[in-house]
C-alpha cells in the first residue's frame, strides 16, 4: 500500500478536480476532470504523465475532459460497471466491495446510488482519502436526480462507516451555501455553530474548505444526522425512520 500526493485543481466556478501521484510505482490519475485543459497544465508544470482517470458518475462537469485527456495521455478510465455506457472512455469497471489498484494505493469501491443511478466513491484507507463526487459534500449532499431518498440515505450511510479521520475530497466547493441551511436545521448544535463561522471566515478570504474531515461531518452535516433525534424533532418529524427525516432534510434544501 501507498500513501498518495493530492493535488487539488479548481475548475469552471465551483468544481474541484483531484491529480493522485502514487509514488511508489509512478502512477498519476485524475479524479472527476470536468475539462482537460487545467488537468493538463497542472500535469506540465509538475512534470507528470497522467496514467488513470477515476469517475465518480456520468455528468459532463465530471466527465467533460475524459476523451481529450485519454486521447492525449492513453490513460486508463475507470467507472462503475452498471453505468459503463454513460461513462466517456470507460476502459476498467467496477462496482460495490471490490478494489482496484492504483499502482501500489489501493482503492476501495462503493456504489453510492441518488444523485445518479451509478455513482460511485472511492477510499484508499491508507491516505485516509475519499473521493466521493457528489454523493456527500461539506455540510452537504447531492441532489437526487435518479435515485430516490431512501437509497441516497443508504448510499450516505456507507461513507458515515468510515474513520473519522478521513478526509472528504467532494466535487464542489458548496460549503457556504450548504452550511446556512444546515444552521437551519440545528440552531442549538455548538459544534455547527462554531463551523458555520470558521467557513464565514474562510470564504472571505477566498479560502477553501475542501477537503472536510469525515468526523466532522457527522458532527455537524445534517444529512448524516437523520437517525439523530435533534433533527428529527428540528424538521417536525419526532420519531420517524432516518430515511424519512433524511427526505424531509432534503427537500426543504431543494425548495430553499
Amino acid at each position: 500500500m501507498s500513501a498518495l500526493e493530492i493535488v487539488q485543481i479548481p475548475t469552471r466556478d465551483d468544481n474541484y478536480v483531484y491529480l493522485l501521484r502514487e509514488p511508489g510505482q509512478g502512477m498519476v490519475g485524475v479524479v472527476d476532470p470536468s475539462d482537460a485543459a487545467p488537468v493538463m497544465a497542472e500535469l506540465d508544470a509538475r512534470g507528470w504523465r497522467l496514467t488513470h482517470i477515476l469517475n465518480t458518475h456520468h455528468h459532463g462537469d465530471h466527465t467533460g475532459g475524459n476523451l481529450e485527456l485519454k486521447a492525449k495521455y492513453g490513460c486508463t478510465i475507470v467507472g462503475a460497471r452498471v453505468d459503463r455506457e454513460r461513462i466517456a472512455g470507460i476502459d476498467v469497471e467496477v462496482g460495490d466491495g471490490e478494489s482496484y489498484q492504483f499502482g501500489d494505493a489501493t482503492a476501495k469501491v462503493y456504489e453510492t446510488p441518488g444523485h445518479t443511478s451509478g455513482h460511485i466513491a472511492f477510499w484508499f484507507a491508507e491516505s485516509e482519502a475519499l473521493f466521493c463526487g457528489d454523493t456527500l459534500f461539506a455540510l452537504g449532499c447531492g441532489r437526487v436526480f435518479e435515485g430516490t431518498f431512501d437509497e441516497m440515505w443508504t448510499s450516505l450511510l456507507k461513507l458515515r462507516d468510515l474513520p473519522d479521520a478521513t478526509k472528504v475530497y467532494c466535487a464542489h466547493e458548496y460549503t457556504q451555501t450548504n452550511a446556512r441551511f444546515a444552521a437551519t436545521i440545528e440552531s442549538g448544535n455548538q459544534i455547527l455553530v462554531d463551523r458555520v463561522a470558521e467557513i464565514d471566515t474562510l470564504r472571505a478570504a477566498n479560502k477553501r474548505t475542501v477537503p472536510s474531515l469525515l468526523g466532522v461531518e457527522k458532527a455537524t452535516n445534517p444529512f448524516l444526522r437523520a437517525d439523530v433525534a435533534a433533527v428529527a424533532q428540528a424538521v417536525g418529524l419526532p420519531g420517524a425512520g432516518p430515511a424519512e427525516v433524511f427526505a424531509e432534510v432534503r427537500t426543504r434544501k431543494d425548495n430553499g
